[in-house]
């Protein structure tokens, strides 16, 4: 299994970006997907996720500026990010499981090896 992200960047406070995880060695359409976020410092921390149904949840603090979405096409798994804020500002994490959205949630399954995302005020 292998996941890459990419998209990642430096943006001003009410910007947007979209970042990209790549998927392969496994059956994209039957794994749970998620994104994680961790700044310095801080624990990580659930962004987005869609289960194998392609239902998606979000964090509070995400909610109305993020969308998640996935082309099984393409194996890709992306995160559109609108209205930036500096508090974004954390290195994203694609992940996947093919069991459950719990099992990312406690840290297993599969990990990308990140994006950075730098919002400045």
């Amino acid at each position: 299994v292998h996941l890459v992200e990419s998209g990642g960047g430096l943006v001003q406070a009410g910007g947007s970006l979209t970042l990209s995880c790549v998927a392969s060695g496994f059956t994209y359409s039957s794994y749970f997907m998620a994104w994680f976020r961790q700044a310095t410092g801080k624990e990580r921390e659930l962004v987005a996720d869609m289960d194998i149904d392609d239902r998606t949840n979000y964090a509070d603090s995400v909610k109305g500026r993020f969308t998640v979405s996935q082309d099984h096409a393409r194996n890709t798994l992306y995160l559109q990010m609108n209205s930036l804020k500096p508090e974004d500002t954390a290195t994203y994490y694609c992940a996947a499981s093919e069991f459950s959205l719990t099992t990312m949630y406690q840290g297993g399954g599969y990990w990308g090896q990140g994006t950075q995302v730098t919002v400045s005020s």
